[in-house]
C-alpha cells in the first residue's frame, strides 16, 4: 500500500482537502480523506506531501507522441499515411513506440496518460488510442482502444493530395470523401445485421463499427470556422459524436458549437501562425467556449509543441479566460470525459486507477516543480530521488 498524507488535495471531483491523505493499494484509490492513520492502514510506502499540491494524474487530449518520435526523423514519423487520402482501417496502437524519449518527458511533467492518433494528412487518418505513458509494451498502457477515428478538413489533407494532383484538393471534396465513406460504412453495417450468419466481415469497414454504435467519436482536425461547421453538419447528418479537435476558430462561431453540444479541444495555441487556417490562433478561445458552456480540454498536439508545455498551455488559457478552476479542469478531468475515458481517469476519487501528480504549486506556472508522478500506483517520478542520481553522476 502507498498512502500520501498531508498534501493540499484538488480532487477535480468537486472536492478539495487543505491537508488530505490518499490510500493506494493495488493500482488503485481505496481511499480519500482528511485522516488516514498510518498505523493502521499498513501502508508499506509513504509519501510526505506537506506543502505540495497533488492533483490527479494530467491528460494530453490530443497528441503524436511515440508515432512521431523526437530525434529519429523519417525512421521514427509513422504519423501520416500519405499515399491514399481514407484508411480507417490503420490503428495507432500498431505506430506508438514507447521508448519515444518524449513520454520521459511527459511522465517528469505530471502528465500519466495521452490520446494518440494518426495526424491530418488523410480525410480519414485512422484509430486512437488512449494509453497511460509508462511501460514498455503497448498493450499494458492501453486503457481505451480504439477511442476515437480520426477525420480532418481543410489545409492539411488539401495541401496533400494536390501535390499529387489527385482528390482531394478542395473543402467539398474532402466533405464528399468523408460523407461516401460513412455511407458505405452504414450500408455494411446494415448488411452485417441482416444476414449475420452468412456475412462475411471487411477488415476496411469493420472498424467503423465502434464509431457507428455510438462507441467512440469522430476525432475531427478542424482550425477554421467552415471546417469547424462542416464537421458538425456531418456528424449530425449521419448522427455521430465527434470532438472538434484544435478548434482554433472556435470563438468566432461559439453559439454554433454550444448549440450541436460537442466537446473542444483546443490547442496548439503555443505554437507559430504557420498556415493560413491559424492566423485567428489566440489563447483566448478555450475561455470563451468554456463561457458558452461547452465542455473544452487543452492539447499541445506534441510534437507541435513538446507535451511537457501542456500545463503551462492551460496556464495561458487561464490567464486569457479560461480561469484557474477551468484550466485545472481542462487537463484532467474535462480531457477524460471528453476522452471517454473518466471512469478511470482525470480525478481522485476511489475506485479509480492511482494516476496522481504532485506538485510544489500551481503546474500552470512555470517556475512550478513536479515533484512525484505516481501512474498505476507506483512511483515513477521522484524529484527529490532523480536529482541525488544526477549529482551521483556528476
Amino acid at each position: 500500500m502507498l498512502l500520501i498524507k498531508n498534501g493540499k488535495i484538488l480532487t477535480m471531483a468537486g472536492v478539495s482537502y487543505e491537508n488530505g491523505c490518499i490510500l493506494i493499494n493495488n493500482g488503485k484509490i481505496v481511499k480519500v480523506s482528511e485522516e488516514i492513520s498510518e498505523m493502521e492502514c499498513g501502508a508499506s510506502e509513504v509519501i510526505d506531501a506537506s506543502g505540495l499540491l497533488v492533483l490527479p494524474g494530467l491528460i494530453e487530449a490530443h497528441c503524436h507522441i511515440g508515432i512521431t518520435e523526437e530525434k529519429k526523423g523519417f525512421e521514427g514519423d509513422d504519423c501520416n499515411e500519405m499515399v491514399e487520402p481514407v484508411t480507417p482501417y490503420i490503428r495507432a496502437m500498431d505506430g506508438i513506440n514507447p521508448m519515444d524519449s518524449a513520454f520521459h518527458n511527459a511522465v517528469c511533467s505530471g502528465i500519466t496518460s495521452v490520446m494518440v492518433g494518426p495526424g491530418s494528412s488523410n480525410v480519414v487518418g485512422g484509430q486512437f488510442a488512449f494509453i497511460k505513458t509508462d511501460g514498455r509494451n503497448i498493450e499494458d498502457m492501453a486503457v481505451l482502444v480504439p477511442a476515437a477515428m480520426k477525420i480532418a478538413f481543410g489545409e492539411n489533407p488539401k495541401t496533400n493530395y494536390n501535390d499529387m494532383e489527385k482528390m482531394p484538393t478542395t473543402r467539398m471534396s474532402i466533405a464528399g470523401m468523408l460523407r461516401e465513406e460513412l455511407f458505405k460504412a452504414f450500408q455494411y453495417k446494415k448488411e452485417k445485421e441482416r444476414n449475420k450468419e452468412d456475412f462475411v466481415p471487411d477488415f476496411r469497414k469493420e472498424c467503423w463499427l465502434p464509431v457507428l454504435n455510438g462507441e467512440i467519436p469522430l476525432k475531427a482536425h478542424v482550425h477554421r470556422t467552415d471546417d469547424i461547421l462542416t464537421a458538425i453538419r456531418i456528424a449530425n447528418e449521419f448522427g455521430l459524436k465527434i470532438t472538434l479537435d484544435h478548434c482554433t476558430e472556435g470563438h468566432l462561431v461559439a453559439d454554433e458549437i454550444k448549440k450541436s453540444g460537442f466537446p473542444a479541444i483546443v490547442g496548439p495555441s503555443l505554437a507559430s501562425r504557420n498556415k493560413i487556417e491559424v492566423q485567428n490562433m489566440d489563447f483566448k478561445t478555450a475561455g470563451i467556449l468554456n463561457k458558452k458552456g461547452i465542455k473544452v480540454a487543452i492539447t499541445t498536439d506534441h510534437p507541435v509543441t513538446r507535451i511537457q508545455y501542456l500545463p503551462i498551455c492551460a496556464g495561458f488559457a487561464a490567464k486569457e479566460g479560461l480561469g484557474i478552476e477551468e484550466g485545472l479542469k481542462s487537463i484532467t478531468i474535462n480531457a477524460a470525459e471528453i476522452c471517454n475515458v473518466s471512469h478511470r481517469v482525470g480525478s481522485i476519487s476511489e475506485g479509480k486507477d492511482a494516476d496522481i501528480a504532485i506538485f510544489d504549486g500551481n503546474p500552470m506556472e512555470t517556475f512550478t516543480n513536479c515533484i512525484y508522478t505516481i501512474i498505476n500506483g507506483r512511483v515513477l517520478y521522484d524529484r527529490f530521488r532523480d536529482s541525488e542520481k544526477n549529482e551521483k553522476q556528476q
